[in-house]
């Protein structure tokens, strides 16, 4: 059975993916500061508790990782904070960028051998930030098209193998991503995204043959909502 690798598995587009992945029969090693077996209803779900916030929470999990051989890696977890630039502490900032970016390349960086040889997938979750520019989102937005860049870069670097490179960019997405943030998404279904729209675009790219590769999938609504908390 292959197995993939979700981080951000716990909630939001992570859990969707993940639940996803498990339907179409794959084993799924789901990581996230708060996962539990029982979060998945399946014996294909291994939970790995970690805080991918952390380089030594993330160099443990990489090590761990290195013996698993691993078909899939979903880089999935990611947080926002939407603030003038001043008003970010200096936690904030650095705990995105580690989350948003450099956990990303770390775990990349340890199972990229085992994605060639198994002729496995890289997928980035991205967001529809790393495509434009947005005032009050100069970090998040700097780490989305850092990953970007960083799947856009493999890509061209691992072509002759048989690894395929996507980068997923959601439009706002409904889920916990908002729950500390001054605004959310629309209340109208046609002002936003839900994580399985995002599962769905997963499975799109699996069905594909080998052969071709979709490298950039963007997935926006059809209108545009934003809903300002009170």
């Amino acid at each position: 059975m292959k197995k993939v690798v979700v981080t951000g598995a716990s909630s939001g587009i992570g859990k969707e993916i993940t639940a996803r992945l498990l339907k179409l029969g794959y084993k799924v090693i789901g990581i996230s500061r708060s996962i539990k077996k029982d979060d998945f209803e399946s014996e294909n779900f291994i939970p790995l508790e970690a805080d991918l916030s952390s380089e030594a929470s993330t160099v443990a999990i990489c090590k761990n990782l290195s013996n698993e051989d691993i078909y899939m890696l979903i880089n999935c977890a990611g947080f926002g904070r939407f603030e003038p630039h001043e008003e970010l502490g200096a936690k904030t900032i650095t705990d995105m960028v580690f989350l948003n970016l450099t956990a990303p390349m770390l775990l990349t960086n340890a199972l990229l051998r085992d994605l060639k040889k198994n002729s496995g997938y890289l997928i980035n979750i991205n967001s529809i930030e790393a495509l434009k520019s947005s005032k009050f989102a100069g970090v998040y937005s700097a780490t989305k098209s850092g990953l970007k860049a960083f799947g856009d870069s493999l890509f061209e670097e691992t072509r002759k193998s048989p690894l395929s490179v996507t980068n997923i960019n959601p439009d706002m997405t409904q889920s916990n991503f908002y729950s500390e943030l001054r605004f959310e998404t629309s209340v109208h279904e046609d002002e936003k995204l839900f994580a399985s729209d995002i599962a769905d675009a997963l499975e799109h790219i699996l069905s594909m043959r080998k052969g071709a590769v979709v490298s950039e999938y963007t997935i926006r609504s059809l209108n545009f909502g934003i809903t300002k908390k009170r």
